[in-house]
């Protein structure tokens, strides 16, 4: 299997190349069980928002929630709201928002719990993601807050990865990874 090397917080990790499409694959960044890579980019993280006024952290699940923990730890932030792919049963009056048509097929619907939705109305938060590739997870997380009146003071991100179709103010992101083409 190849690998693609990347020196992300100090750490080199080998990333696995995935084949996303016919032509295309991508170095495949996943945080899930690396404890060591979670507490160097929160400590990034963390140290990079102190500045920054806000009152919550917001991600979508799943990958980013060790994160997003653990900057929330560092920051002492005694909660932060993780937005579902689906409504689930412990949900009070929760609030979906649908991905348009036009956008790929792998985009999965966001839910917020309608008590974490009532927590943050009017509230600060900054969104927290992994990875940010074509931005629609960022722009639905976006729309999402807007609809609960959750004013967005900007966007964290461990790793952008190609070329976004939107541009996002504030989106702040630790390393970069192309999307590599192969063959024509």
């Amino acid at each position: 299997m190849d690998f693609y090397e990347i020196d992300i917080c100090g750490l080199k990790r080998k990333l696995p190349y995935i084949q996303i499409g016919k032509n295309t694959k991508i170095a495949s960044f996943n945080i899930l069980g690396d404890v060591e890579l979670v507490s160097a980019l929160a400590q990034k993280i963390s140290q990079d928002l102190k500045a920054v006024d806000f009152d919550y952290l917001v991600g979508p699940e799943v990958k980013v929630v060790p994160l997003i923990q653990e900057v929330a730890r560092l920051l002492r932030h005694k909660k932060f709201i993780i937005c579902r792919k689906s409504i689930k049963p412990y949900m009070r009056s929760p609030i979906k928002i649908t991905p348009l048509s036009h956008f790929p097929k792998h985009v999965k619907p966001l839910v917020i719990d309608g008590f974490d939705a009532k927590l943050i109305e009017n509230k600060k938060v900054i969104i927290i993601d992994d990875v940010i590739s074509t931005g629609v997870t960022m722009r639905m997380l976006n729309k999402l807050m807007e609809q609960v009146n959750a004013r967005v003071m900007g966007y964290y991100v461990a790793i952008k990865q190609g070329k976004q179709f939107d541009t996002f103010d504030g989106l702040q992101y630790l390393a970069e990874l192309p999307i590599f083409k192969t063959g024509d």
